[in-house]
């Protein structure tokens, strides 16, 4: 289940920062990457087909939560596209991520949302006013997602373990908030090592910054992937 490329998160504003990034790799390295927002709003449904039309795979990442019908159209459209993987909010409820499988169909994997990495459990009690504690709703969520026949959710690293042991190991657990030994967290709150990602058992991660603002891309991406599969 364990994907060996770490997924590089695009995050950038326009085409040309990507064709400028993704040209520094070889032809033959093919990527797993990460359109998110930021990027597919800026540039629309072109960018997947240029990144795909370079042989990467894809995460697009636009976490959509909306009534059943809107999210299930829209998924629709997203799986044309050929995205290998996207995702939807797990408070959208297990209505709405049946709808969205149904919309996507089994070609492409589909993910929830459970907590934002960014989020800590004071500001989860305080903003969303949810008063258990955090690895216990994103537990719920996982549980909710799968239920929803989903493959998987989007957590944090230290939740890996209680997920999989709520669910199966088969669900997929795909962690963000990576960040090489001696990195800057950010605005991540909950954060850990590739080394310790695979240790705890996440199948997929996610790195951004440190690839994508690194002096040599191509290097720091070698060096991610090398700990990620140590």
């Amino acid at each position: 289940m364990r994907e060996e490329r770490p997924i590089v998160a695009l995050d950038f504003p326009s085409f040309e920062d990507v064709k400028s990034f993704l040209s520094q790799f070889p032809k033959e390295e093919k990527l797993y990457v990460k359109i998110g927002m930021e990027l597919y709003y800026a540039v629309g449904p072109e960018i997947v087909r240029y990144v795909k039309s370079l042989g990467h795979s894809v995460f697009l990442d636009l976490k959509l939560h909306d009534i059943p019908n809107t999210v299930k159209s829209a998924m629709a459209v997203l799986a044309d596209l050929g995205v290998d993987m996207t995702n939807v909010h797990a408070a959208g409820g297990v209505e709405m991520m049946k709808a969205a499988r149904e919309g996507l169909g089994q070609g492409s994997k589909l993910i929830a949302v459970t907590q934002l990495t960014s989020t800590s459990e004071e500001q989860m009690k305080e903003d969303q006013n949810i008063q258990s504690s955090l690895v216990e709703s994103v537990v719920h969520y996982a549980k909710k997602a799968a239920e929803a026949e989903l493959d998987g959710v989007v957590c944090s690293a230290h939740e890996v373990e209680a997920i999989k042991t709520a669910t199966s190991e088969r669900f997929i657990c795909l962690t963000p908030g990576i960040r090489p030994a001696g990195s800057a967290a950010s605005d991540q709150k909950r954060v850990m090592t590739p080394a310790q990602a695979r240790q705890i058992g996440s199948d997929y991660i996610v790195v951004g910054r440190p690839i994508t603002q690194a002096e040599d891309p191509v290097e720091a991406y070698q060096t991610i992937r090398a700990e990620w599969n140590a």
